[in-house]
């Protein structure tokens, strides 16, 4: 199974990326995921069930750690075409 994960991590800063956000990006670009989209406002990666599973593990507590007072995520199964 593919899933498709999209989250934002709170609370926002204009000026420069907050503690969690940058934490957040770490752990997905070190994630053995397929695809990684990380932007300002939303994130998104792909892969297998299990990378993605382990990946928002990670994300959630170590966002959380870093001072996220909000994470918000969306995962979606995919097909083997992206769909």
């Amino acid at each position: 199974m593919r899933l498709r994960v999209e989250f934002t991590t709170e609370p926002f800063d204009l000026d420069e990326a907050p503690p969690h956000a940058l934490v957040a990006r770490e752990v997905i670009e070190a994630a053995e995921l397929d695809s990684v989209d990380v932007g300002p406002f939303g994130n998104t990666a792909e892969g297998g069930a299990d990378s993605v599973l382990t990946a928002v593990d990670a994300l959630l507590r170590k966002a959380l750690d870093a001072g996220a007072t909000r994470v918000s995520l969306q995962v979606n199964v995919i097909g083997e075409d992206g769909r």
